[in-house]
């Protein structure tokens, strides 16, 4: 059996797409899918969700490719039509990363420093914490963003550990930011495998990778997100694990120069998430 694997063309995206090829186990022919995020120079937040992601689910219900792989992160919460996520293999370390010219972290980040972020929620987060910095939006993969810091362009970038750790780039932990004070996006650090629903060997094949601990938590935090409005807009920053038979969840929401967060644990992470939701929800309209 040969899987036809679609992703992007990134390193990153391949890097990603590799792992999980190489854990089904079988004979992998690897196709990059371009996306319309890849396509486009726009700030991410102009090009609307799953800018990365649809062009390859397309392709997936043409039937073009068998398999395909995403950054869970990218992936919208609302039902895909007639795919399913098949696997969601366990979750590498969730935590962003600020990348200065020193590699020293956020404490050798100059007054007033330039912070190249295309997110939101780093974005918010980060002035948080140095109320200084200027931030300005940054495209282009892993080691583009991290040459744009070396030539100057920008003092400092902020990326996911995730990456940098499947890309074997060294990272120092005086560089990881603290979750409590920047914690991540929903399903940061985790890989969606999708296939099509009513492809039932591939799925079988495929589910053999599911972490359950991982799949539980990013279900949390996805339906976290989704109840507060499933954009990429939203500075949602939060943090699921699992404790036991117990799952933790912890979120954080700027919100009007307040810092909004809300903490909660049980065995029900669509629970969690309503309880979560609703407790932010009260801090925004108190």
């Amino acid at each position: 059996m040969t899987l036809r694997i679609g992703t992007r063309g990134s390193a990153l995206a391949r890097a990603q797409t590799d792992l999980v090829a190489r854990a089904v186990g079988v004979d992998a022919e690897v196709r990059v899918v371009r996306t319309a995020g890849d396509a486009s120079d726009r700030p991410i937040p102009e090009l609307g969700d799953g800018v990365f992601v649809t062009a390859i689910e397309d392709a997936l219900r043409r039937g073009e490719i068998d398999v395909a792989v995403h950054s869970l992160k990218d992936l919208p919460t609302e039902e895909r039509p007639g795919l399913v996520i098949a696997a969601v293999p366990q979750r590498e370390d969730p935590r962003d990363v600020l990348v200065t010219r020193s590699r020293g972290g956020i404490a050798t980040l100059p007054q007033g420093a330039l912070v190249g972020t295309s997110s939101p929620r780093r974005d918010a987060f980060l002035r948080a914490l140095r109320p200084d910095v200027v931030t300005r939006p940054i495209r282009g993969n892993v080691d583009t963003r991290m040459a744009k810091v070396r030539s100057g362009e920008y003092d400092a970038t902020i990326l996911a550990l995730a990456g940098l750790r499947r890309l074997d780039i060294a990272v120092a932990a005086a560089e990881i930011l603290d979750p409590r004070e920047c914690p991540p996006a929903p399903g940061q650090g985790a890989l969606a495998v999708q296939c099509r629903a009513d492809d039932e060997e591939t799925r079988a094949l495929l589910g053999r990778l599911d972490h359950a601990p991982t799949r539980r938590a990013v279900e949390a935090e996805r339906e976290l997100l989704r109840l507060l409005g499933a954009s990429c807009e939203i500075p949602l920053g939060t943090y699921a694990r699992v404790d036991g038979d117990r799952i933790v969840l912890d979120a954080a929401l700027p919100r009007d120069g307040r810092m909004l967060r809300a903490h909660a644990s049980g065995d029900d992470p669509l629970a969690l998430a309503r309880e979560c939701a609703a407790a932010l929800e009260a801090g925004v309209h108190a």
